[in-house]
């Protein structure tokens, strides 16, 4: 029997361009496993409806008779399908509260869930994921908003002449402008007042990584962070940046006054621990988080550390905080609120608590776009897609009506079904406690 993949329309933001199979994929997919594609119309998807078409597919509203319909982000509750199999982004691991009523709609219409983020191998790590992309747009809307800023300060740099992600026709002409920029402070170096300056990077995985490939396309040196206070001394550059990477050993350290830093006693017991990180801040110009981060653990930067950032004689040098994983109030605590992209930063006074949109105003711009990979929707799907690709065939022909214990799924699937047959699967009964 034919197999059906259904693809959603993203509806989530009209920022929201990517897709979860692209048309070469879902070519190959037929080709070489028989399957069949439902693409639902859109008008801001970046794939067209036309490329589709052109590979077989059928393009039109109703997806109830597919086998499988995938998605990138959430499904509105009203949408939802009963008895389909869905397969997103859906953001309720964490009990998240703005999407309980899409859970609790999917186990009512005997839904299945597959939840992408917890696609994961034998060890836990995350096999399909938008990370890097993620990194490369959060990075070139960091560097974006840092030159509008010191704009508004009154400091023109070369900075101001870039733009964000999603205002290039693709990555390679942001790379481009990153690189010309770099040239101009090559040779007409920086203001003194921000000599040196300073990028600190949280976290050094797949974000992290890719925020670094852009910024790797700068003028820069490497600085340890237990090497920051002997740069402020010296005589920096004004023709450089200075990029200090942030690991574990950096932001936290044991309660204990006699204890040692352990890696996997921290994972294992993070309450035995509190951060370090707020020594490091006047040191930074900006700071791109892209650290994973739940309530168990301490926080990169609070509140009060903002604060007391702010409560000093002199302005800061902490301009801007690229928070490219996005936890509103999380492991930045000063993120407090998301953005989409065409409203993508806001100032946050940690003085009074106070966020206006923007760059003007006393207190530290914040980048909060929490569809960051959506500003290069045409690299991120490709991506995506080629990883996702060899799931499908086994996503789309297991047989949802059998019991869960005999539902023939790869296990880095079935790690990640979150509802079946109108329940929470073993691992993700602790939801109940939210829904």
């Amino acid at each position: 029997m034919t197999r059906r993949v259904g693809i959603r329309r993203e509806d989530k933001s009209i920022w929201e361009r990517r897709v979860p199979i692209v048309p070469q994929d879902a070519a190959w997919l037929k080709k070489n496993h028989g399957l069949e594609f439902v693409v639902q119309p859109s008008d801001i998807r970046v794939f067209k409806e036309a490329e589709y078409e052109a590979i077989g597919a059928m393009v039109q509203e109703d997806l109830s008779a597919c086998d499988a319909i995938f998605a990138v982000k959430e499904v509105p509750p009203k949408l939802i399908l009963p008895n389909a199999a869905y397969v997103f982004f859906a953001h309720v691991i964490k009990g998240q509260t703005y999407n309980m009523e899409m859970l609790q709609t999917l186990l009512e219409r005997n839904c299945t869930l597959i939840d992408y983020e917890k696609v994961t191998d034998a060890n836990g790590r995350r096999l399909i994921f938008f990370g890097r992309q993620a990194g490369w747009a959060g990075m070139l809307d960091s560097l974006w908003a840092l030159g509008q800023r010191l704009e508004w300060e009154g400091l023109p740099t070369p900075f101001n002449t870039l733009r964000q992600a999603h205002d290039y026709p693709d990555l390679e002409s942001a790379r481009q402008a990153v690189k010309e920029a770099g040239e101009r402070i090559r040779a007409e170096g920086l203001p003194h007042s921000l000599t040196p300056l300073v990028v600190g990077f949280a976290g050094y995985g797949n974000v992290s990584q890719g925020a670094q490939d852009i910024f790797d396309l700068l003028p820069f040196e490497d600085v340890a962070p237990e090497q920051l206070a002997a740069l402020f001394d010296g005589e920096a550059s004004p023709h450089t940046l200075y990029k200090v990477v942030f690991k574990e050993q950096h932001i936290v350290e044991p309660v204990g006054p006699d204890a040692a830093f352990k890696l996997q006693e921290y994972y294992d017991h993070p309450e035995a621990y509190r951060s370090r990180f707020p020594a490091y801040l006047p040191y930074l110009t900006m700071l791109v988080n892209g650290i994973y981060w739940d309530t168990r653990y301490p926080r990169l930067m609070t509140k009060d550390d903002a604060r007391a950032l702010f409560n000093g004689p002199e302005r800061p040098r902490l301009r801007v905080i690229g928070d490219i994983t996005c936890d509103v109030e999380g492991s930045i605590q000063c993120n407090v609120r998301c953005t989409e992209p065409g409203n993508p930063i806001y100032v946050y006074n940690p003085l009074t608590g106070a966020a206006q949109d923007g760059v003007a105003g006393d207190g530290l711009v914040v980048l909060a776009v929490d569809i960051l990979p959506s500003e290069l929707p045409r690299e991120a799907s490709l991506y995506f897609s080629s990883v996702l690709k060899d799931y499908v065939p086994a996503i789309a022909q297991a047989d949802y009506t059998a019991p869960f214990e005999a539902l023939d799924l790869p296990p880095e699937i079935k790690r990640a079904v979150i509802t079946y047959q109108g329940e929470l699967t073993p691992q993700y009964q602790y939801l109940e406690d939210y829904l």
